[in-house]
């Protein structure tokens, strides 16, 4: 079973609900119609009952009937929605003349439907930029407990390939924060680990990669790794984690018995955190480049609730595979 058939049967077998705030946008509702029939989700839609019932009837989907329908603007709870919104947000200077315009807003109210508890993750991103999609999500849901920094995690899938057991490695992070310090290095191994173990059901292997293996090279680069290896080990003492070491000694035995002797974690990882955004977007897309692997992601964490940005340029299939991964993201959580 590949990855994603497994994430979906993951997904069916604890059923979450996910809130898409572009609810009018064709692929987004022809990949909550198979949602839908798949039985991978329960979905609320935001957006205009009339217009997608009419787009769903020019479609021929049969199955958005099944979803719950918001109307950001002739909605009967948004005074709820406001005084919730006023609440989280009135320290920062917000009125609630202010909350009763936001939740209007498709992405504010996705994410207050999350905060009450209707909704357990989102996806969005087919018709807004990352960052309309983000601040509600961090003026609103904001991170996890012992978590300041998101990331984004890319699950890479390779076809046999004798350095990868089980044919999957995560890497990250590949997406989000550009340059972490050695205690947000930490936060981002650990997040990693848990969405590892969350959508892929792996048991997580984590190396801190460097330059440098076990003090081979000397430079303060190094030592952010070091450091962030001990402050992940006091974080989550329960993670198998090891670092600072080198790509090779990280996923090849032989390499790993030689550069790091003793390590439980050298040619054995799961899990790669690269030091910086630079280095592991460069990465993931080498590897996926030059050695056909399959990029999954990214995958978002680090939120207190999942909430998952596409691509504009997204298909029908990748808003699928992210809402399945969302599901069950929120599954692990629970």
């Amino acid at each position: 079973m590949t990855l994603m058939n497994n994430i979906r049967e993951r997904a069916k077998s604890n059923l979450k609900c996910i809130v898409l705030p572009e609810g009018v946008e064709d692929r987004t509702l022809k990949a909550a119609d198979f949602i839908l029939k798949e039985k991978i989700a329960r979905i609320i839609l935001i957006g205009n009952k009339a217009e997608i019932d009419k787009k769903a009837l020019d479609f021929g989907l049969q199955f958005i009937e099944q979803a719950t329908i918001i109307d950001p603007v002739q909605n009967p709870g948004k005074e709820r929605y406001a005084d919730l919104l006023f609440e989280i947000r009135k320290s920062k200077g917000m009125n609630y003349e202010e909350a009763l315009r936001l939740v209007e807003d498709p992405l504010y109210l996705a994410t207050l439907l999350i905060k009450s508890g209707e909704a357990d993750g989102e996806v969005a991103g087919a018709m807004n930029a990352t960052g309309n999609v983000l601040r509600p999500a961090f003026q609103i849901i904001k991170t996890l407990p012992g978590i300041s920094v998101v990331s984004g995690a890319f699950f890479m899938i390779f076809k046999d390939n004798p350095y990868v057991p089980g044919n999957i490695l995560v890497f990250a992070d590949c997406a989000v924060h550009p340059d972490p310090t050695a205690a947000e290095l930490a936060e981002i191994a650990v997040s990693t680990a848990l969405t590892a173990r969350a959508i892929a059901g792996i048991e997580p292997r984590v190396a801190m990669l460097s330059f440098s293996t076990k003090g081979s090279a000397k430079h303060a680069l190094c030592d952010k790794v070091i450091e962030a290896t001990r402050i992940a080990r006091e974080k989550a003492p329960w993670l198998s984690i090891d670092g600072e070491l080198q790509a090779d000694a990280a996923i090849v035995e032989s390499v790993g018995i030689h550069k790091a002797p003793g390590s439980n974690i050298a040619g054995k990882a799961n899990i790669l955190v690269f030091p910086s955004l630079e280095t592991g977007n460069i990465a993931y897309k080498l590897v996926q480049r030059l050695a056909g692997a399959e990029a999954i992601g990214p995958v978002l964490q680090g939120m207190a609730a999942p909430i998952n940005d596409l691509s504009r340029g997204c298909s029908v299939s990748d808003i699928v595979n992210l809402i399945a991964i969302t599901a069950t993201q929120a599954s692990g959580m629970n």
